[in-house]
């Protein structure tokens, strides 16, 4: 795994809380770009080139969490979730809290089923009857290391599974992250290109709100992750997006509510894709949205394209991808700001 994505998905940042992955975006993006800042807001704006063009590519970089809202006076962690998570997929699992004086590791427990009632058995055991571990013996002895509004992360780590699949924490969407860097290094276009890295996209696309409006593209790109349908569960009709068959070019998300790609911006995607022989997917999504929902609306409206690379496993602690649909994600990328740059749209 190349050291540059191990450091971006191995980072904390879920949304509101995203410094750490923040500082390690606008250095990332300050070696390959012209000039790099964080807005009041928190999101990371790297510009590079000139000319009369501004298009704008975006990348959230916030991640799905917990944050602790509540320490027990025997020392046990009750937590809120942030962003959409599974309540089946939290117990049990290692967590690391962002402490005031460094990291916590702990554990999400609850009552075993050992000592529940047939009825409480039959029924998923929700996160508010959940607790985090971390081995205090007192409310006093928790307060030494953490406190309530600290940041909690999943500790999962990252890796190679098998060939061209890995496997990682907040691969949605830190794999976005490190394309945005890619992109942004290989890129040679006769315009004003701005990569922004955002916040708060899990929580209601709240900075790709903030930057669109400042920057004012007169086109735009969000690159993120979506459902691979090739695991079991998953029907083709739900989902025929697979690993490892490219990027997906996004034709509309949940059932409309998100961004519509106009034919036009569709179109111009998917001739950049054949021309360049670059594998691609056609996304049509019912439910999730992206930055592109909100970009595209912005002022008096964007032309706006969504990129999105299939993973498995989406909002869990662990998620699997196929390296070459984030190549290809970046290749897409590159060709279409090229011949946007060029020719406009």
């Amino acid at each position: 795994m190349d050291p540059l994505l191990k450091k971006i998905l191995e980072a904390s940042g879920i949304s509101g809380y995203e410094k750490e992955i923040a500082a390690i975006m606008k250095q990332e993006l300050g070696k390959v770009c012209d000039k790099v800042e964080i807005d009041t807001f928190g999101n990371v704006i790297a510009r590079k080139g000139k000319g009369k063009k501004k298009i704008m590519l975006a990348a959230h970089m916030d991640e799905i969490g917990l944050l602790v809202k509540y320490i027990t006076k025997d020392g046990y962690l009750n937590f809120i979730k942030v962003g959409g998570i599974d309540d089946r997929i939290l117990l049990g699992k290692k967590v690391i809290i962002k402490g005031k004086n460094g990291d916590v590791q702990g554990i999400i427990g609850s009552k075993p089923p050992h000592l529940q009632r047939d009825e409480e058995r039959k029924q998923t055991v929700k996160y508010e009857d959940m607790f985090i571990d971390i081995g205090a013996k007192s409310r006093e002895d928790a307060e030494k290391r953490v406190a309530v509004a600290d940041a909690v992360i999943f500790d999962t780590g990252c890796g190679q599974l098998h060939g061209n699949l890995y496997y990682g924490k907040a691969i949605d969407n830190r794999i976005g992250c490190y394309a945005l860097i890619k992109i942004m290094e290989k890129l040679r276009a006769p315009a004003e290109v701005y990569a922004v890295a955002t916040v708060q996209e899990e929580v209601g696309l709240k900075g790709a709100r903030t930057a669109s409006f400042k920057i004012d593209p007169q086109f735009a790109i969000a690159i993120d992750t979506t459902v691979a349908g090739d695991t079991p569960g998953i029907k083709e009709t739900e989902s025929a997006l697979k690993l490892g068959n490219g990027v997906a070019i996004t034709v509309l998300e949940a059932a409309g509510r998100g961004v519509i790609v106009s034919e036009q911006v569709r179109e111009l995607f998917m001739d950049a894709a054949k021309k360049n022989k670059i594998k691609y997917q056609l996304d049509v999504i019912e439910g999730g949205m992206t930055d592109g929902a909100i970009i595209y609306m912005n002022r008096e409206g964007i032309p706006t394209g969504v990129l999105s690379i299939p993973t498995r496993y989406v909002h869990a602690p662990t998620g699997v991808f196929n390296i070459e649909d984030v190549n290809s994600a970046i290749e897409l990328t590159k060709a279409v700001v090229e011949k946007v740059a060029k020719n406009g749209i």
